[in-house]
């Protein structure tokens, strides 16, 4: 998983902190990283219709949907995309004692067993929602965490 999705999850919280669009460059600032990779990430997001880019000299990024309908797994599919985080590519089928392709019917365990984790990882990933995150800071830093997160957010740039 790429460095890309934890900056777009952090992101999706902090947007939630307020409801005026927040700037590409305040974003990283916020929270001391590339402007320009976070915009990448924040394009990603734009892609995939989980924030939306508004123009102009108070434009920025909002969230295009509540909180609790975006699910930490919509941000890994739009930052990393929606891949399978393991490939076969039949190595038992290579070698000395190669298995032929007639009897690889299916997967072998290895990949049968890389599936299933992919599938409970990103089910674990579809469970939790931006909301549940927001919750988590809030429990994790105290309620006026997000608070003064909006508050610094709105100071206009010196």
């Amino acid at each position: 998983m790429s460095g890309g999705v934890e900056w777009a999850l952090h992101c999706c919280v902090v947007l939630t902190s307020i409801e005026e669009p927040v700037p590409a460059t305040k974003l990283a600032e916020l929270h001391d990283v590339s402007a320009s990779y976070l915009a990448k990430q924040l394009q990603a997001l734009s892609r995939a219709g989980l924030v939306r880019s508004v123009q102009g000299k108070a434009g920025g990024y909002v969230l295009t949907r509540e909180p609790a309908s975006i699910t930490v797994l919509d941000v890994v599919e739009a930052v990393d995309g929606p891949g399978q985080a393991f490939t076969c590519t039949e190595i038992r089928q290579r070698g000395p004692l190669a298995t032929p392709a007639e009897s690889c019917t299916a997967p072998c365990p290895i990949a049968r067993a890389m599936a299933g984790a992919d599938a409970a990882w990103r089910e674990a990933l579809r469970a939790v929602s931006i909301t549940d995150l927001v919750q988590d800071v809030v429990s994790a830093s105290g309620p006026p965490a997000m608070a003064r997160i909006g508050a610094w957010l709105t100071t206009p740039e010196g």
